[in-house]
């Protein structure tokens, strides 16, 4: 069957690397992450990948413990390029050729991100990380997702989360949650939906970039988006 999207910016959370812990990175999870990538790359999908480090360090805890924002910011930036290694290192031992970018120089174990650089990497079919965020205090990875998918010329940001898709409420907590196949920017904004922070949204929003929320725990799910399947929600229009 035909691929529907050939490029793709992938979005994981950190805390889904925790499983059941408190903090830190469970390997089966990482192992999951690395199967589900690779799959995509054997489909011969250009991958590339934003990932959080809410299973290190938030930024948003960082004022709790006494911690100026901006300073927490950066240690948050650091977390995502922790969980960036660990997710190269699991794709190699796929035998999937990867490079992790860094927005912030740390040439012993990142490239530097250059926009050209990271597009021929795409097109050498290896998967490219991007890791800590835009680079700067104050964004989020959803921003950094959204700013570097436009960046590449992804044709989709694919958001991995632990829900099916968008609902009107909490599926967890509303029972009568009904789930959206498909919504625009508009009605997600006028309904005061979480999908992504606002910043990011509305880069995408401006650049006409979809985005499908689905569940990464499903193992067919990313093959099924690719080909055009109907799964999750797809916000566009």
């Amino acid at each position: 069957m035909p691929l529907k999207y050939k490029r793709v910016l992938l979005k994981l959370s950190g805390e889904s690397l925790m499983g059941d812990q408190d903090f830190g990175i469970v390997p089966d999870m990482l192992d999951h992450y690395g199967t589900q990538i690779k799959g995509l790359v054997d489909s011969g999908v250009q991958v590339a990948v934003v990932i959080g480090g809410g299973n290190i360090f938030r930024g948003l805890q960082a004022e709790a413990a006494g911690i100026e924002r901006v300073q927490g910011d950066y240690m948050g930036m650091m977390a995502t390029v922790i969980n960036g290694m660990a997710l190269q290192s699991a794709l190699e031992s796929k035998g999937v050729f990867t490079r992790l970018i860094s927005a912030i120089e740390m040439k012993q174990i990142a490239e530097p991100y250059i926009r050209r650089r990271a597009i021929r990497h795409l097109e050498k079919g290896r998967v490219v990380i991007f890791s800590a965020g835009t680079g700067s205090p104050y964004f989020t990875t959803d921003s950094a997702a959204a700013l570097r998918a436009n960046e590449i010329n992804a044709e989709v940001i694919l958001k991995g989360t632990r829900v099916d898709g968008i609902y009107s409420a909490d599926p967890e907590k509303d029972p009568n949650a009904t789930k959206f196949n498909t919504i625009s920017f508009a009605k997600v904004i006028s309904m005061g939906l979480s999908v992504m922070d606002m910043t990011a949204f509305t880069l995408c929003r401006e650049n006409d970039l979809p985005i499908i929320v689905f569940d990464i725990n499903q193992n067919e799910n990313l093959q099924a988006i690719v080909r055009g399947e109907p799964v999750g929600t797809l916000v566009e229009g």
